[in-house]
């Protein structure tokens, strides 16, 4: 679900949905509501074009992106920026600094904002992994540097 304008007192609002999302409640809530492909994600609601090319039909001013889908999606943000639309959300040069956990880190102590011991460079190899582990001492948590949305980090109470 992406709402294209925010729900407010005069404001009117467009949705956009894929195909079997068409009776949702966010379609009925919406004054206007644009289908912008099929259910595969990838075809629709991931899709930049499709939905700009809303965002462009409707004359659409400003963007909630909702949860998911494109929400934490720098090119997205960018296209919007490109086309004076505002994306009710952090701009895409905020996204992309805080997007790489290890630069977003680095950010944040060069802010002197205290943040918790860890290692601040890619990790080749496990054996590399095993070794800083046992330098910064137990549990350790193993995250990927970039993407995931969380997914993937492990606690580690152990080699």
């Amino acid at each position: 679900m992406l709402l294209l304008l925010p729900f407010a007192a005069g404001i009117q609002t467009v949705a956009i949905y894929s195909d079997p999302d068409i009776n949702g409640i966010h379609v009925k809530a919406a004054d206007e509501a644009v289908c912008v492909g099929p259910a595969k994600s990838a075809l629709s609601y991931l899709s930049i074009p499709r939905v700009v090319e809303a965002i462009e039909r409707t004359g659409a001013q400003a963007v909630h992106p909702g949860y998911g889908f494109l929400s934490e999606n720098t090119k997205f943000v960018e296209e919007l920026e490109k086309r004076g639309v505002v994306f009710i959300g952090p701009k895409s040069s905020a996204m992309d600094a805080l997007g790489d956990k290890i630069h977003s880190k680095k950010l944040a102590i060069g802010a002197g904002v205290n943040t918790i011991p860890g290692h601040m460079a890619d990790i080749p190899d496990p054996e590399e992994a095993v070794r800083i582990a046992r330098h910064i001492g137990y549990p350790v948590m193993v995250k990927a540097s970039s993407g995931g949305g969380g997914k993937g980090m492990r606690v580690c109470w152990s080699e």
